[in-house]
């Protein structure tokens, strides 16, 4: 099996060492044997969606989500659009989260249109009002094992929902989308945001498992399953982190 993703503006959007998403995808495929291939595609590239079967997109500020969100609109939307339509596996990150909603209104009252993959939009209250940032826990009611994600946020953002949306999950400490609504990230087909950076598929090694996983059985058949992986230093750090952030 091979799995073939897709890293979208790697230069620009690596707030928070983001990059460190698409390692985890690589080299949790490559210890089971399954080849990966990681494509960097920037500013002025089209997306040849078909020849993915998984797309990141990280986070980055104000000025970086400018440039990117032009080029978004003017390269790369139909075939995001139609890669979330294929059931492609796409995992947007902070900056790169609010750029596939419908808008993200900024400090400064300027809007940027978004992608719409997402049914949410995004407004920054203005610089006077304070940034969500800390530590985070979030249950993920639509995984079996009602597994929880954690990670750190550092957003003035707050993401409000559409019908059309699900959260990725339940906040249990810290902020999520908006601090009020008590949900975080989104999901819709196989597509996931968030804002979770730290970075999030390090500390959360079954979420990337999940990602890897439905990316391959999209493409393999839906009886292609993972070998297991001794992650015992993974989920001690994973509890580690959320104890202590449950006790703050």
């Amino acid at each position: 099996m091979e799995l073939r993703i897709a890293h979208l503006y790697a230069d620009l959007l690596n707030i928070y060492g983001d990059r460190g998403n698409t390692i985890v995808l690589q080299r949790r495929a490559q210890w089971r044997g399954i080849a990966v291939s990681v494509q960097s595609i920037g500013l002025g590239r089209e997306l040849a969606w078909q020849d993915f079967d998984l797309i990141f997109v990280g986070g980055g500020q104000d000025r970086q989500q400018t440039l990117v969100a032009a080029d978004l609109r003017q390269t790369k939307a139909a075939a995001l659009s139609a890669a979330r339509d294929d059931g492609r596996v796409i995992l947007a990150v902070c900056g790169g989260y609010q750029l596939l909603g419908h808008s993200y209104r900024g400090a400064d009252g300027g809007e940027l249109p978004g992608l719409g993959l997402f049914d949410l939009h995004t407004v920054h209250p203005g610089s006077a009002v304070p940034r969500c940032i800390g530590d985070v826990v979030v249950r993920c009611d639509w995984d079996e094992q009602r597994r929880t994600l954690v990670g750190f946020e550092n957003h003035g953002g707050r993401t409000y929902l559409g019908p059309r949306c699900a959260p990725l999950g339940s906040v249990v400490a810290g902020f999520g989308n908006n601090g009020r609504d008590g949900g975080e990230g989104a999901r819709t087909h196989n597509a996931f945001g968030t804002y979770l950076h730290g970075s999030l598929l390090p500390k959360n090694p079954w979420f990337a498992d999940h990602l890897i996983a439905t990316a391959l059985r999209r493409r393999y058949g839906a009886a292609t399953t993972l070998s297991r992986l001794d992650d015992s230093l993974e989920a001690a750090a994973h509890e580690a982190l959320e104890r202590r952030t449950l006790q703050h």
